[in-house]
């Protein structure tokens, strides 16, 4: 079944899903509402919720001001503050944040939402429904990249993003922040040795010929995917997560190369004279760059991922357990566990996130990623041959570390 097939089913259950919710969620202890709730409900008598986490960044008179602007408007404009991390109510993701909350003002046809970003707190994602007439989702975009408002507040952020939502030239003014970033590129760093080049422990970095771009504009990419239609996110949360996690090759390599850039610029914000683990994190991102410049799907895009994050945890000095083994792009493992592979008589002791780890002990088949074989077949990318795949001989990081085996195999071919 096609990718577009299933998403076209999950879509169409979705929406039968819904229409059979006609009461809000409440939660089993004496119905208390849920957290997307609360934001409706908060909703209903201001345009603007700020969570208590916020409330030093954005204090109650700049939120009555952003409101007193929101209805100068006359714009259906609603704007969510709070805080998202892996595991909270909206699984650490701004578009199931955004999704939850319009199913939860169902008697709004027209909303224009402004939220919180889950990888970046100092950045806006925008949605519109039913149709992105105001060009919401490319306005708020543009606003981290303007210069007026690069060492801005939250709350300075805001109104910027209300401004430029009520303006309707969202789509220009993203591509007039795009351009000035280009033009703004700098100019190429002396090589080794020559003159000027007063970091030469950094240039392990620039072996890595898939990061041309520049950070800011790379990082453009990952921070303007909220661009996407958001009003093809379904409105019910649990196929809201499916859908998150059957991400497309092209977002799951934006994704990889703002990782990747990420650890590039902790390498060279870390101190050489007192971070011991230094080289192995220059190495992880030489050699993330060019398992993504040579990525051909996504298993190798998923090795990136495995690639940097091994790179943070050696910044750290505190490395925690790998991806799960599975399937990478459910995140960090939360356990390790024995498994045995269909066929043999050993087994595997390997890490595995929450979800795979119920799946196994219920007897259920867990979620995997999979590549495909010499025939051409789909299947688990842990059944292709080891000496093909150095992501089946590592498990991406369950079986052994990710760098060694890139580095063991990159030998190999000599």
């Amino acid at each position: 079944m096609s990718t577009d097939v299933k998403r076209v089913i999950t879509v169409l259950a979705a929406l039968l899903l819904a229409a059979l919710t006609t009461t809000p969620a409440r939660a089993a202890d004496g119905g208390a509402p849920s957290a997307g709730q609360r934001i409706a409900e908060a909703l209903r008598t201001s345009p603007v919720y700020v969570d208590e986490a916020y409330a030093d960044a954005v204090p109650r008179s700049r939120q009555r001001q952003l409101a007193d602007r929101i209805r100068r408007t006359g714009l259906p404009i609603k704007v969510v503050l709070t805080p998202l991390t892996k595991g909270d109510a909206f699984d650490g993701e701004s578009d199931v944040l955004a999704a939850i909350v319009r199913d939860r003002i169902p008697d709004q046809r027209d909303l224009i939402l402004i939220t919180t970003d889950g990888d970046f707190p100092d950045t806006l994602n925008g949605y519109e429904w039913p149709a992105d007439t105001h060009q919401a989702r490319d306005a708020v975009a543009a606003v981290g990249f303007l210069d007026e408002t690069r060492d801005a507040g939250l709350a300075d952020l805001t109104a910027k993003a209300v401004e430029l939502v009520a303006e309707g030239k969202g789509a220009q003014r993203y591509e007039e922040a795009m351009n000035d970033l280009n033009d703004a590129a700098p100019a190429r760093k002396p090589n080794p040795g020559e003159p000027g080049d007063s970091r030469w422990w950094l240039w392990p970095l620039a072996a890595v010929p898939a990061l041309a771009l520049t950070t800011l504009a790379t990082r453009a990419l990952l921070r303007s995917r909220s661009r996407r239609a958001a009003s093809a996110v379904p409105a019910f949360p649990q196929l809201v997560f499916a859908t998150a996690r059957a991400a497309d090759e092209a977002e799951l390599r934006r994704r990889a190369e703002a990782e990747v850039l990420a650890l590039g610029e902790a390498t060279q914000a870390a101190d050489v004279s007192t971070t011991a683990d230094l080289q192995q994190a220059l190495d992880a991102y030489a050699a993330a760059g060019r398992v993504l410049d040579e990525a051909r799907g996504m298993p190798d895009l998923a090795g990136a991922l495995a690639l940097a994050q091994e790179g943070r945890d050696a910044l750290s000095g505190s490395p925690g357990l790998p991806l799960c083994f599975f399937h990478p792009l459910h995140g960090r493992a939360a356990l390790r566990t024995g498994w045995r592979p269909l066929g043999r008589r050993d087994r595997l002791d390997v890490a595995v996130c929450q979800d795979c780890a119920d799946a196994l002990r219920d007897r259920r088949a867990p979620d995997v990623l999979t590549d495909r074989d010499g025939d051409g077949r789909t299947v688990p990318y842990f059944e292709l041959p080891a000496a093909r795949s150095v992501w089946s001989a590592t498990g991406y990081g369950s079986l052994a570390s990710p760098l060694d085996g890139f580095n063991s195999r990159r030998a190999e071919a000599g």
